[in-house]
This record gives C-alpha cells, sequence and structure tokens, in this order.
C-alpha cells in the first residue's frame, strides 16, 4: 500500500516550515527586548519631564539635553521594532507561501526566496538600529560622566 502523496507533500511542506517556525521564535524574543527598552525610554522620559519644572537653568538645560537623547533613542527604538515586526510578518509570508505552494502545486521557490531574503534584510535593519540606539546610551553615559 503506497502512502497518500498529499499527505507526504504537506509532511515535506512541514519539515520545511520548521525553520522559519524557529527563526519567528527568535524574532519574537528580539521584539521582546526592544518593546521592554522602547518602556524604559517612555518611562524616563515621563521622568524626566515630572521633574524638569523644579529645576535652575543649569539642571534645566542638562534635562532638555537627557530629553533630546530620549527622543533620538525613542526614535532608533521604534525603527527596530517595526522593522522586527515586517521581518516576522514576511516569515510568517514564507511559510504560508510554503504551504500554497504545495497546495497549488506551483513553483514558488523564487517567491519563497525573494521574502526569506526581505525578512533577513528587515531583521538586519532592526537590529542595526537597536545598535545605533545602544550606541546613544553609552555616548550619552560618557557624556554624563565627563560632566561630572
Amino acid at each position: 500500500m503506497q502512502p497518500d502523496t498529499t499527505i507526504i507533500s504537506i509532511a515535506h511542506v512541514i519539515q520545511l516550515a520548521v525553520a522559519p517556525v524557529f527563526l519567528l521564535t527568535g524574532i519574537g524574543a528580539i521584539l521582546s527586548v526592544l518593546v521592554n527598552r522602547f518602556a524604559r525610554i517612555i518611562d524616563r522620559t515621563r521622568m524626566v519631564e515630572g521633574k524638569i519644572e523644579n529645576q535652575d537653568a543649569t539642571a534645566r538645560a542638562r534635562f532638555m539635553v537627557e530629553l533630546d537623547v530620549l527622543s533620538h533613542r525613542s526614535h532608533r527604538i521604534n525603527w527596530a521594532i517595526s522593522l522586527c515586526t515586517l521581518s516576522a510578518l514576511l516569515v510568517c509570508i514564507v511559510i504560508a507561501t510554503l504551504f500554497v505552494g504545495a497546495f497549488v502545486v506551483v513553483d514558488m521557490s523564487g517567491t519563497v526566496a525573494l521574502l526569506f531574503i526581505a525578512a533577513m534584510l528587515a531583521l538586519i535593519g532592526g537590529l542595526i538600529n537597536l545598535l545605533r540606539e545602544i550606541y546613544l546610551v553609552t555616548a550619552f553615559m560618557r557624556k554624563i560622566k565627563m560632566l561630572t
């Protein structure tokens, strides 16, 4: 008795989809880190904005510089979150395309390759923005250390 070819082909597609699913798990972990960093930036911004009113001119100027840095950081993290989310969505489309290709019996390898490349580029862009945000923090910390 020969197994049903449809079941074999679906089983093969499931095997192909395992790697992108693990990739989604990794991207999800990265997104968790990014969202936590974003929440800390928002919390710090609110705290600084609450303190700025009751300060002398020197302290107020320092807080304004910090608010500017926090604004740049939030911009970088926002881009990182957006690009990593785009990457995850593209990986989901890769998985869906694998199954559609199996059901329609159409060679979708070119489409899958392009989508995967786009997902990797979006992930790279997200990670670069995370790095830039980290560099902003490091530079600001050095500047604060030199001022004290």
